[in-house]
């Protein structure tokens, strides 16, 4: 059995220190004790959460460039279904950009084992796997003729502070804010705010009073929203 589960963890990126898989459950973060997306689905979570939270896709309609940041970039599900819903109404002349911070990226095949979950992303997850290695050295990368993505590799603050963009968009999506409490501080919601346009808006799958505090001080309105696969609340937010 213990041969059965080490032949199990190469096949999926190799054992990590950091990285568990338990089955056909999602990788488990053993650093922040927690899963790297939910288990009642991902996708259809980022699908609930992020893409109908921040009111995606209609907010694409007649933007010439839009851009979306995210705070943990994991195995990358949601960049994935973000552009290969794009890619269904995009319109010619429209650009997106995907711009993510993660201070512990996974190697390129424990990425790919967790999104080979979903053959529906099979040609999303096959592309940014090639450009792995650019990714992770931090250049932004063109995924197509229309959407390019960077990832900030390192702390939240650090990378964030030195960005010099604004998102019309943010998935918030690190691990649950009891176990990685430094993603959901008053000190980073208020940097998001100021790297949010006006008009800009935010979703995000945890409720906890203390984050909506810190959103709105950082200056968000924020409003609770029914959560996915049954958990009672979500937040989304924008900025006025």
């Amino acid at each position: 059995m213990a041969g059965d589960a080490q032949s199990d963890d190469r096949r999926r990126g190799g054992p990590s220190s950091a990285l568990r898989w338990r089955g056909d459950e999602p990788p488990f973060s053993t650093r922040f004790d927690d899963h790297y997306y939910s288990r009642h689905d991902g996708r259809a979570e980022c699908a609930h959460v992020f893409l109908a939270g921040n009111d995606l896709p209609a907010r694409w309609r007649d933007r010439e460039r839009f851009v979306i940041g995210e705070l943990g970039f994991g195995t990358g599900l949601n960049m994935t279904e973000t552009w290969r819903l794009w890619k269904t109404v995009r319109q010619p002349g429209q650009a997106l950009s995907l711009v993510s911070i993660e201070a512990y990226p996974l190697a390129a095949e424990a990425a790919a084992s967790a999104l080979g979950a979903w053959p529906e992303l099979a040609v999303e997850r096959e592309a940014m796997i090639r450009h792995w290695p650019a990714l992770m050295a931090g250049q932004q990368i063109d995924l197509d003729d229309s959407t390019t993505l960077c990832l900030l590799v390192g702390e939240a603050e650090d990378r964030l502070s030195r960005w010099d963009g604004r998102a019309d968009a943010w998935f918030l999506d690190g691990f649950a804010p009891k176990k990685n409490p430094d993603l959901w501080s008053g000190t980073l919601m208020r940097a998001v705010f100021d790297h949010t346009v006006p008009g800009g808006s935010f979703a995000t799958y945890t409720a906890a009073g203390w984050v909506r505090r810190n959103l709105m001080a950082a200056g968000f309105t924020v409003e609770k929203r029914p959560g996915h696969a049954g958990k009672r609340d979500m937040c989304v937010g924008w900025r006025d």
